[in-house]
Protein backbone atom coordinates (compact mmCIF):
# COMPACT_ATOMS: atom_id res chain seq x y z
CA UNK A 1 0.00 0.00 0.00
CA UNK A 2 2.74 2.41 0.77
CA UNK A 3 4.75 1.37 -2.57
CA UNK A 4 1.05 2.09 -3.82
CA UNK A 5 1.19 6.02 -2.24
CA UNK A 6 4.39 6.18 -2.84
CA UNK A 7 4.26 5.66 -6.97
CA UNK A 8 1.37 8.24 -7.06
CA UNK A 9 2.88 10.62 -5.38
CA UNK A 10 6.13 10.42 -7.90
CA UNK A 11 3.56 10.26 -10.39
CA UNK A 12 2.21 13.56 -9.77
CA UNK A 13 5.09 15.43 -9.05
CA UNK A 14 6.18 14.29 -12.32
CA UNK A 15 2.84 15.82 -13.93
CA UNK A 16 3.39 19.02 -12.31
CA UNK A 17 6.78 19.31 -13.43
CA UNK A 18 5.64 18.09 -17.18
CA UNK A 19 2.83 20.56 -17.03
CA UNK A 20 5.17 23.66 -15.63
CA UNK A 21 7.64 23.18 -18.15
CA UNK A 22 4.84 23.06 -20.44
CA UNK A 23 3.15 26.46 -19.02
CA UNK A 24 6.73 27.96 -19.02
CA UNK A 25 6.98 26.72 -22.89
CA UNK A 26 4.06 28.44 -24.26
CA UNK A 27 5.10 31.70 -21.75
CA UNK A 28 8.24 31.93 -23.59
CA UNK A 29 7.14 30.62 -26.84
CA UNK A 30 8.45 33.93 -28.73
CA UNK A 31 11.54 32.64 -27.75
CA UNK A 32 11.61 29.48 -28.72
CA UNK A 33 10.81 30.52 -32.22
CA UNK A 34 13.01 32.85 -32.78
CA UNK A 35 16.29 30.11 -31.03
CA UNK A 36 14.92 27.27 -33.54
CA UNK A 37 16.49 28.43 -37.12
CA UNK A 38 19.24 28.19 -34.96
CA UNK A 39 18.60 24.69 -33.17
CA UNK A 40 17.59 22.91 -36.45
CA UNK A 41 20.59 23.90 -38.22
CA UNK A 42 22.79 22.87 -34.94
CA UNK A 43 20.94 19.77 -34.66
CA UNK A 44 21.19 18.53 -38.11
CA UNK A 45 24.73 19.94 -38.77
CA UNK A 46 26.09 19.28 -35.50
CA UNK A 47 24.45 17.03 -33.28
CA UNK A 48 23.46 14.39 -35.95
CA UNK A 49 26.95 13.89 -37.60
CA UNK A 50 28.20 13.16 -34.37
CA UNK A 51 25.74 10.70 -33.74
CA UNK A 52 26.27 8.86 -36.69
CA UNK A 53 29.64 9.13 -36.67
CA UNK A 54 29.96 7.42 -33.22
CA UNK A 55 26.99 4.70 -35.21
CA UNK A 56 29.17 4.47 -38.17
CA UNK A 57 32.53 3.66 -35.56
CA UNK A 58 31.35 -0.01 -35.16
CA UNK A 59 30.73 -0.65 -38.81
CA UNK A 60 32.96 -1.28 -42.10
CA UNK A 61 31.52 1.35 -44.49
CA UNK A 62 33.24 2.48 -47.58
CA UNK A 63 30.91 4.18 -49.02
CA UNK A 64 30.11 2.05 -51.88
CA UNK A 65 28.22 -0.77 -50.12
CA UNK A 66 25.65 -0.52 -47.20
CA UNK A 67 27.60 -0.48 -43.27
CA UNK A 68 28.41 -3.79 -41.93
CA UNK A 69 28.59 -3.99 -38.23
CA UNK A 70 31.69 -5.17 -36.75
CA UNK A 71 31.43 -4.01 -32.86
CA UNK A 72 34.64 -3.05 -31.27
CA UNK A 73 36.97 -4.27 -34.18
CA UNK A 74 37.83 -0.06 -35.27
CA UNK A 75 38.72 0.98 -31.90
CA UNK A 76 40.86 -2.47 -31.18
CA UNK A 77 42.70 -1.96 -34.39
CA UNK A 78 43.37 2.10 -33.59
CA UNK A 79 45.43 1.13 -30.12
CA UNK A 80 46.62 -2.24 -31.02
CA UNK A 81 47.44 -2.56 -34.48
CA UNK A 82 47.42 1.33 -36.32
CA UNK A 83 51.01 2.10 -35.37
CA UNK A 84 50.43 5.74 -37.42
CA UNK A 85 47.63 6.36 -35.17
CA UNK A 86 49.66 5.96 -31.99
CA UNK A 87 51.98 8.12 -33.12
CA UNK A 88 49.60 10.76 -34.32
CA UNK A 89 48.33 10.72 -30.78
CA UNK A 90 51.45 11.29 -29.22
CA UNK A 91 51.47 14.57 -32.00
CA UNK A 92 48.57 16.00 -30.81
CA UNK A 93 48.63 15.32 -27.46
CA UNK A 94 52.16 17.14 -27.14
CA UNK A 95 50.81 20.08 -29.67
CA UNK A 96 47.84 20.61 -27.33
CA UNK A 97 49.18 20.52 -23.89
CA UNK A 98 52.09 22.78 -25.38
CA UNK A 99 50.05 25.31 -27.84
CA UNK A 100 46.57 24.87 -26.19
CA UNK A 101 47.41 26.11 -22.12
CA UNK A 102 50.41 28.78 -23.91
CA UNK A 103 48.36 30.11 -26.74
CA UNK A 104 45.44 30.52 -24.32
CA UNK A 105 47.78 32.54 -21.39
CA UNK A 106 49.39 34.78 -24.82
CA UNK A 107 45.67 35.62 -25.86
CA UNK A 108 44.79 36.84 -22.15
CA UNK A 109 48.09 38.51 -21.13
CA UNK A 110 48.38 40.09 -24.77
CA UNK A 111 44.24 41.53 -24.97
CA UNK A 112 44.94 42.44 -21.46
CA UNK A 113 48.24 44.59 -22.29
CA UNK A 114 46.30 46.32 -25.57
CA UNK A 115 43.34 47.15 -23.67
CA UNK A 116 45.42 49.32 -21.46
CA UNK A 117 45.57 52.07 -24.94
CA UNK A 118 42.86 53.97 -26.39
CA UNK A 119 40.70 54.33 -29.63
CA UNK A 120 42.42 53.66 -32.68
CA UNK A 121 45.60 52.67 -31.47
CA UNK A 122 43.97 49.66 -29.58
CA UNK A 123 41.86 48.90 -32.35
CA UNK A 124 45.11 48.74 -34.60
CA UNK A 125 46.92 46.78 -32.59
CA UNK A 126 44.34 44.08 -32.52
CA UNK A 127 44.37 43.80 -35.87
CA UNK A 128 47.76 43.02 -35.86
CA UNK A 129 47.34 40.80 -33.69
CA UNK A 130 44.80 38.55 -35.16
CA UNK A 131 45.72 39.40 -38.93
CA UNK A 132 48.77 35.92 -38.87
CA UNK A 133 44.98 33.81 -38.07
CA UNK A 134 43.16 34.81 -40.49
CA UNK A 135 45.66 35.64 -43.41
CA UNK A 136 45.31 32.32 -46.50
CA UNK A 137 49.08 33.24 -46.99
CA UNK A 138 50.59 32.34 -43.50
CA UNK A 139 51.68 29.03 -44.81
CA UNK A 140 53.78 31.22 -47.97
CA UNK A 141 55.63 33.31 -45.69
CA UNK A 142 56.42 30.00 -43.29
CA UNK A 143 57.77 28.33 -46.40
CA UNK A 144 59.88 30.90 -47.32
CA UNK A 145 61.31 31.06 -43.91
CA UNK A 146 61.64 27.35 -43.61
CA UNK A 147 62.72 26.62 -47.13
CA UNK A 148 65.26 24.13 -47.41
CA UNK A 149 68.12 25.92 -49.55
CA UNK A 150 70.40 29.03 -48.79
CA UNK A 151 67.26 31.11 -49.94
CA UNK A 152 65.45 30.02 -47.39
CA UNK A 153 65.03 33.16 -44.93
CA UNK A 154 66.12 31.12 -41.84
CA UNK A 155 68.86 29.03 -43.44
CA UNK A 156 70.11 32.26 -45.03
CA UNK A 157 70.37 33.79 -41.78
CA UNK A 158 72.11 31.20 -39.98
CA UNK A 159 74.95 31.02 -42.61
CA UNK A 160 75.78 34.47 -43.12
CA UNK A 161 75.98 34.01 -38.89
CA UNK A 162 78.43 31.57 -39.55
CA UNK A 163 75.99 29.18 -37.04
CA UNK A 164 75.67 26.47 -39.80
CA UNK A 165 78.03 25.61 -42.65
CA UNK A 166 75.19 24.14 -45.06
CA UNK A 167 71.48 24.92 -45.88
CA UNK A 168 69.25 22.49 -43.27
CA UNK A 169 65.88 20.49 -44.80
CA UNK A 170 64.30 21.45 -41.92
CA UNK A 171 60.61 20.38 -42.97
CA UNK A 172 62.20 16.87 -44.41
CA UNK A 173 64.14 16.26 -40.89
CA UNK A 174 62.32 14.56 -38.34
CA UNK A 175 63.51 16.51 -35.02
CA UNK A 176 62.91 19.59 -36.15
CA UNK A 177 59.33 19.19 -37.93
CA UNK A 178 57.35 18.61 -34.59
CA UNK A 179 59.59 21.78 -32.57
CA UNK A 180 58.47 24.07 -35.87
CA UNK A 181 54.95 22.90 -35.79
CA UNK A 182 54.49 24.13 -32.24
CA UNK A 183 55.93 27.47 -33.12
CA UNK A 184 53.92 27.94 -36.52
CA UNK A 185 50.51 27.09 -34.37
CA UNK A 186 51.43 29.71 -31.83
CA UNK A 187 51.97 32.30 -33.94
CA UNK A 188 48.45 31.52 -35.76
CA UNK A 189 46.73 31.14 -32.30
CA UNK A 190 45.66 34.77 -31.65
CA UNK A 191 42.00 34.08 -33.10
CA UNK A 192 38.49 34.05 -32.08
CA UNK A 193 39.53 33.75 -28.23
CA UNK A 194 41.71 36.28 -28.32
CA UNK A 195 38.83 38.54 -30.16
CA UNK A 196 36.45 37.51 -26.90
CA UNK A 197 38.86 38.37 -24.82
CA UNK A 198 39.42 42.05 -25.91
CA UNK A 199 35.61 41.97 -25.77
CA UNK A 200 35.38 40.61 -21.95
CA UNK A 201 37.84 43.24 -20.89
CA UNK A 202 35.84 46.34 -22.33
CA UNK A 203 32.85 45.22 -20.18
CA UNK A 204 34.48 44.93 -16.86
CA UNK A 205 32.61 47.69 -15.11
CA UNK A 206 35.63 50.45 -14.01
CA UNK A 207 33.49 50.97 -10.45
CA UNK A 208 34.33 47.61 -9.82
CA UNK A 209 38.53 48.67 -9.38
CA UNK A 210 37.44 51.21 -6.90
CA UNK A 211 35.45 48.96 -4.40
CA UNK A 212 38.34 46.60 -4.47
CA UNK A 213 40.78 49.32 -3.84
CA UNK A 214 38.64 50.00 -1.09
CA UNK A 215 38.81 46.25 -0.06
CA UNK A 216 42.09 46.10 -0.02
CA UNK A 217 43.54 45.30 -3.36
CA UNK A 218 46.82 46.76 -3.38
CA UNK A 219 48.30 46.42 -7.37
CA UNK A 220 47.29 45.42 -11.12
CA UNK A 221 48.06 41.54 -9.95
CA UNK A 222 45.43 41.57 -7.37
CA UNK A 223 43.20 43.53 -9.96
CA UNK A 224 43.73 40.65 -12.47
CA UNK A 225 43.03 38.01 -10.16
CA UNK A 226 40.06 39.20 -8.19
CA UNK A 227 38.12 41.67 -10.41
CA UNK A 228 38.91 41.37 -13.87
CA UNK A 229 38.95 37.83 -14.66
CA UNK A 230 35.55 37.01 -12.66
CA UNK A 231 34.23 39.52 -14.04
CA UNK A 232 34.82 37.94 -17.54
CA UNK A 233 33.88 34.42 -17.11
CA UNK A 234 32.06 34.16 -20.06
CA UNK A 235 34.57 34.76 -21.97
CA UNK A 236 37.13 32.67 -20.27
CA UNK A 237 34.77 29.69 -21.05
CA UNK A 238 34.67 30.71 -24.53
CA UNK A 239 38.20 31.15 -24.99
CA UNK A 240 38.94 27.32 -23.82
CA UNK A 241 36.84 26.08 -25.66
CA UNK A 242 38.21 27.65 -28.61
CA UNK A 243 41.75 27.34 -27.50
CA UNK A 244 40.83 23.81 -26.86
CA UNK A 245 39.21 22.70 -30.12
CA UNK A 246 41.80 24.28 -32.19
CA UNK A 247 44.85 22.65 -30.65
CA UNK A 248 43.48 18.86 -30.40
CA UNK A 249 42.20 19.89 -34.37
CA UNK A 250 45.58 20.55 -36.13
CA UNK A 251 45.62 19.88 -39.52
CA UNK A 252 46.38 22.61 -41.74
CA UNK A 253 49.65 24.01 -40.28
CA UNK A 254 51.05 20.64 -41.03
CA UNK A 255 50.04 19.72 -44.12
CA UNK A 256 51.07 22.87 -45.67
CA UNK A 257 54.86 22.89 -43.87
CA UNK A 258 55.32 19.62 -43.72
CA UNK A 259 53.23 17.48 -46.01
CA UNK A 260 51.14 14.23 -45.52
CA UNK A 261 52.94 12.33 -44.91
CA UNK A 262 55.24 14.07 -43.19
CA UNK A 263 59.04 12.60 -42.81
CA UNK A 264 58.65 9.73 -40.50
CA UNK A 265 55.01 10.61 -40.06
CA UNK A 266 56.90 13.06 -37.47
CA UNK A 267 53.84 15.79 -38.20
CA UNK A 268 51.25 13.69 -38.62
CA UNK A 269 48.21 14.70 -36.13
CA UNK A 270 45.07 12.97 -35.31
CA UNK A 271 43.06 14.65 -37.83
CA UNK A 272 45.52 14.02 -40.61
CA UNK A 273 45.12 10.46 -40.08
CA UNK A 274 41.52 10.91 -40.25
CA UNK A 275 41.69 13.02 -43.62
CA UNK A 276 43.68 10.11 -44.90
CA UNK A 277 41.12 7.31 -43.99
CA UNK A 278 38.04 9.77 -44.73
CA UNK A 279 38.82 11.55 -47.86
CA UNK A 280 41.58 9.42 -49.80
CA UNK A 281 41.02 5.70 -48.57
CA UNK A 282 36.82 6.50 -47.88
CA UNK A 283 37.11 3.77 -45.22
CA UNK A 284 34.31 5.72 -43.38
CA UNK A 285 33.66 3.45 -40.58
CA UNK A 286 37.54 3.45 -39.69
CA UNK A 287 38.00 7.32 -40.23
CA UNK A 288 34.63 7.55 -37.90
CA UNK A 289 36.26 5.75 -35.36
CA UNK A 290 39.14 8.19 -35.42
CA UNK A 291 36.65 11.46 -35.21
CA UNK A 292 34.81 9.69 -32.11
CA UNK A 293 38.33 9.38 -29.96
CA UNK A 294 39.00 13.02 -30.86
CA UNK A 295 35.75 14.08 -29.91
CA UNK A 296 36.21 11.97 -26.65
CA UNK A 297 39.84 13.73 -25.96
CA UNK A 298 37.92 17.32 -27.00
CA UNK A 299 35.27 16.80 -24.56
CA UNK A 300 36.98 15.36 -21.74
CA UNK A 301 39.65 18.58 -21.92
CA UNK A 302 36.84 21.08 -22.15
CA UNK A 303 35.55 19.13 -18.72
CA UNK A 304 38.42 19.56 -17.09
CA UNK A 305 39.50 23.31 -18.02
CA UNK A 306 36.39 24.76 -17.28
CA UNK A 307 36.36 22.82 -13.69
CA UNK A 308 39.73 24.85 -13.47
CA UNK A 309 38.29 27.98 -14.78
CA UNK A 310 35.63 28.06 -11.72
CA UNK A 311 38.25 28.90 -8.86
CA UNK A 312 39.60 31.78 -10.83
CA UNK A 313 39.09 34.71 -8.34
CA UNK A 314 38.70 32.25 -5.19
Amino acid sequence: MADTNDRSEHALEVAKKQGKLWYQIKRSKASYFMIAPYFILFFFFTVLPVVMAVGFSFTYYNMLEMPTFVGWKNYIKLFLEDDIFMKSLKNTLILAVITGPVSYMLCLLFAWIINEFKGKLRAFLTLIFYAPSICGNAYMVWNLILTGDRYGYLNGILLKLGILDEAVQWMQTEKYVLPFLIVVQLWLSLGTGFLSFIAGLQTVDKSMYEAAALDGVKNRWQELWYVTLPAMKPQLRFGAVMQITSSFAIADVSLNLAGNPSVNYAGATVVTHLLDYGTVRLEMGYASAIATILFLLMVGSNQLIQKLLRRVGE
